[in-house]
């Protein structure tokens, strides 16, 4: 019974790219171009989805996130 872990599935697997150092400037300015492109318009399209994915992702879940209806227990009176 051998203890290596399964390999993903393909569609789950981390993407590499490998990036050639033999580019010249003005290949790698076109490339760079041409992502910077992409990721506007990618913007303009899922733009509030996108902000909403990224707040999801970075902020830790607050006080009013959670599912329960009841207010917080407060043990001190707000000053």
């Amino acid at each position: 019974m051998s203890n290596a872990p399964e390999p993903l599935p393909a569609h789950l697997r981390p993407v590499t790219v490998e990036i050639p150092v033999t580019w010249t400037p003005d290949q790698a300015l076109a490339v760079y171009e041409l992502l910077d492109k992409l990721r506007e318009r990618i913007w303009e399209i899922y733009n509030f989805r996108l902000q909403d994915q990224l707040r999801a992702q970075q902020c830790p879940p607050g006080p009013d996130d959670s599912d329960d209806p009841s207010p917080p227990n407060q043990s001190e009176p707000f000053i």
